[in-house]
């Protein structure tokens, strides 16, 4: 009898249709290859769906609170089902940007300056000078994320995506290149750059065809290049990822070396047909049903 795997997505975070598409995605990679296959849209009643379906393991598609965050990990372990991508503590390490920054600056690895704060605090130009970066500490996708150039910027101002007594991090900006690397079974894969046609690389550039160029590998100098795949393996390995995590960094070319700092590691990087894990895998020779399967035989239940 053929494997039974349930596929989560959708949810309820501000990454619910990203992950509808991820899901769909992975859901028909693994009926392809021969795996029995339920698809659950997942709401309040996921444990009681888990139980009338019993699957053999979980391929979790799920983006953002909830399904990366290690909550929707912490019920599959109560339950005993083995599930894709990282454990209960690395995905809530990795989703709360602040603690990620500590941990990785405890082991040698370059953040931008960063600081929590709430928006009316921010605009008022005491926690740092512009241009700075300002987003949720626990969110994905680049939502809700500004860039900041002037403190008269009406964006400072709360609204129903951060309200006035919301934490935010406020990161100092780094001028030059979006770099992002996956890893895979703590192998690094290789390095793209990102370049926005416009802006930066927003939620809307990272889901929308043709807002953002994808150069695979990334040109670098060798000694950059070399250095993204290490510090994207070291924090995989740091913060105790499994599967498949991305690490995202921006380059200064202006600064040399010292140019580079890591922004923060995705645990459950996008599976869309626009996203840069599954294009970084074709790219070394792993097609997208091959990935989705690997993911699937190295779930586990391993906190």
């Amino acid at each position: 009898m053929s494997r039974h795997v349930a596929v989560l997505m959708g949810g309820r975070s501000a990454e619910r249709e990203v992950s509808l598409t991820s899901g769909a995605a992975c859901a028909d990679a693994l009926a392809r290859r021969g795996y029995r296959v339920s698809r659950i849209d997942v709401g309040p009643d996921l444990a009681e769906r888990l139980a009338a379906c019993r699957p053999d393991s979980c391929f979790n598609a799920l983006h953002g609170r909830f399904g990366e965050d290690g909550c929707v990990q912490g019920l599959l372990e109560i339950m005993g089902i083995p599930y894709t991508h990282s454990g209960v503590r690395a995905s809530a390490v990795a989703m709360h940007k602040p603690t990620a920054k500590e941990i990785f600056a405890q082991h040698g690895l370059s953040a931008p300056e960063g600081k929590l704060a709430t928006l009316d605090a921010i605009a008022t130009g005491n926690v740092m000078a512009p241009p700075f970066v300002v987003k949720p500490a626990a969110e994905g996708s680049s939502v809700g994320v500004l860039v900041i150039e002037d403190l008269d910027d009406p964006r400072l101002r709360p609204n129903a995506e951060a309200q006035a007594g919301e934490a935010l991090l406020v990161e100092r900006f780094v001028a030059g290149a979006e770099l992002t690397c996956a890893v895979l079974d703590g192998q690094p894969l290789t390095v793209t750059e990102i370049r926005p046609r416009e802006g930066f690389y927003d939620y809307r550039a990272k889901y929308t065809a043709g807002i953002a160029d994808h150069l695979v590998p990334a040109p670098l100098p060798e000694a950059v290049f070399q250095t993204v795949m290490d510090w994207s393996a070291r924090a995989h390995a740091i913060l105790g990822c499994r599967g498949v995590s991305r690490a995202d960094f921006r380059f200064d070319p202006a600064r040399g070396e010292a140019g580079l700092f890591i922004l923060e590691v995705n645990t459950q990087p996008g599976m869309t047909p626009l996203s840069l894990v599954p294009e970084q895998a074709a790219h070394v020779g792993i097609g997208f049903d091959e990935l989705v399967v690997r993911l699937v035989e190295d779930a586990s239940c391993d906190r």
